[in-house]
């Protein structure tokens, strides 16, 4: 499965390519979609261009991509788009109208009772596992564990040495954490596309888009999403012809 990641935290100041509003959103999804993405994340925005979990927010952001996609749409519950570790699952239980998934960084506090706030609500949970942080343990003893949707592995940040080896680190770290469940490995900025690579020898699940990096494997800045999203096909033509790769398999 390959995943477009429209925005991100990133905000036009980072590219004029960034999508920010509902209308644009949709336009990216769409030609993403148009370009061989299977499944969307998005970090919904305020006018101002700050990522939030206000019902009025997600919902705009969900139902304008709805209208013009019809593949899973899920969405960021990341702590700088609500500080409060208790205000994030009361803004999970306010919201109106609901993605297919939503993704928990488990290093974060409150991560489960996050992610039982929105398994109540049966939103599938992607359980973010990122590397040089506690996370991988701290989710291995969870009892949600078993239960999500899948576990992003997620190489991020300037502090992980090299990207393809954190990447094995990681991943080696998250065996038997969650068996049967479907693993997507991505990168960010330098390590993006050396870490796609790698999920597509490994036959992973990946992600591509402009919350990840801003430029082509070629290093030149991508236009938009769905330019990324043609260019992870290309450097995936190669990766093994089976399903998704899950912890343990």
């Amino acid at each position: 499965m390959l995943q477009v990641c429209l925005n991100g935290p990133r905000t036009a100041a980072d590219s004029g390519a960034v999508p920010m509003s509902p209308a644009a959103l949709a336009t990216a999804a769409r030609q993403a979609v148009a370009a061989g993405a299977e499944d969307v994340h998005v970090h919904p925005k305020t006018p101002c261009g700050q990522d939030s979990l206000a019902p009025r927010v997600v919902a705009a952001a969900l139902e304008a991509i709805r209208a013009v996609v019809d593949v899973p749409v899920g969405v960021t519950t990341g702590a700088w788009a609500e500080p409060d570790p208790e205000r994030r699952p009361a803004r999970i239980r306010s919201w109106t109208v609901l993605p297919d998934h939503a993704s928990v960084n488990w290093h974060e506090p409150g991560a489960d009772a996050l992610a039982a706030a929105l398994m109540e609500r049966g939103v599938g949970i992607e359980a973010g596992i990122w590397a040089g942080t506690a996370a991988a343990g701290l989710f291995a003893r969870s009892p949600l564990a078993p239960k999500v949707l899948r576990v992003l592995a997620e190489v991020i940040g300037t502090d992980v040495g090299h990207p393809p080896d954190a990447a094995r680190e990681l991943l080696a770290a998250l065996a038997g954490a969650a068996p049967g469940r479907p693993v997507l490995l991505h990168g960010m900025d330098d390590g993006a596309w050396p870490v796609l690579r790698l999920a597509g020898e490994l036959g992973l699940d990946t992600r591509i888009g402009l919350e990840d990096t801003l430029l082509l494997p070629d290093g030149r800045p991508a236009r938009d999403n769905a330019e990324l999203i043609c260019a992870a096909a290309t450097a995936l033509s190669g990766r093994p012809p089976h399903g998704a790769r899950t912890i343990g398999s």
